[in-house]
């Protein structure tokens, strides 16, 4: 696969988890990657990776909660790549905790990495967008975009409204060469979730998933793939669930 042949990547978020296999995937098909985060030492683990793959990248640490650091992030990217045609946007918190031991605290850090980071993001890059006429943003939303989860009120609040934030950007820049889209992937094991798995908690997940089994971190990078190439030139303001399943079952918690 080589659909993204001299496009440049940004993936924030892209040291870890899901944002490192989106950050793989695009590196095979073809695009440099700049896969950035708040760790220098895990960003570096990943540019070896994309290297290997015979891609362009650098090592430009990020942080989502501060414009000032995404704003250096940006113009490092065009002073040393000259474009930017891929914005994901991947980084995440959550916290598992009943809703009325909350804090305002808690809460408003959950919804500044989760949304509000996506949204300066989206500012940022999607400005440079504009200005090229072109450009493709992935951000990564959850299955709690659409259905509710126990004890995690404010990702789910969170996540809902990242689901808003893309449709409502779709539209303002589809028009003028720039689509949104989201993915809101099912169950799959990363290094943030993966104890939870192990648990009877995480065996009555697996257990509504049809296909029954968690999801390979590959199969993500597939459809941020797709949403990323030229090929995709007509899905706007999609939210795509990647999930075996488990939305299709009308299952929720």
């Amino acid at each position: 696969m080589h659909a993204l042949n001299n496009k440049v990547a940004v993936v924030i978020g892209g040291s870890s988890g899901l944002g490192k296999a989106i950050a793989l995937g695009l590196a095979d098909a073809g695009a440099d990657v700049i896969a950035s985060a708040r760790s220098g030492s895990s960003i570096e683990d990943v540019a070896k990776l994309i290297e290997a793959k015979g891609r362009r990248t650098a090592r430009i640490p990020s942080d989502v909660t501060s414009s000032g650091s995404l704003q250096t992030l940006h113009d490092r990217v065009i002073e040393m790549f000259g474009t930017i045609d891929i914005l994901v946007n991947a980084a995440g918190i959550t916290k598992r905790i009943p809703t009325l031991e909350c804090g305002e605290d808690l809460w408003t850090s959950i919804m500044n990495v989760n949304l509000n980071g996506t949204l300066r993001a989206c500012q940022i890059f999607g400005k440079t967008m504009l200005s090229q006429g072109a450009g493709r943003i992935i951000n990564i939303a959850s299955l709690s975009t659409f259905v509710a989860f126990d004890g995690v009120a404010a990702y789910c609040a969170s996540k809902a409204a990242v689901g808003e934030l893309t449709r409502s950007l779709a539209i303002e820049w589809g028009s003028r060469g720039v689509l949104v889209n989201g993915i809101a992937p099912g169950i799959f094991p990363t290094e943030l979730n993966r104890q939870l798995l192990d648990t009877p908690r995480g065996q009555e997940l697996l257990s509504r998933t049809p296909m029954h089994r968690f999801g390979k971190v590959e199969e993500i990078a597939t459809t941020a793939v797709y949403l990323a190439s030229p090929e995709n030139s007509f899905t706007n303001g999609e939210i795509l669930t990647v999930d075996g399943g488990y939305m299709a079952s009308g299952v929720n918690q």
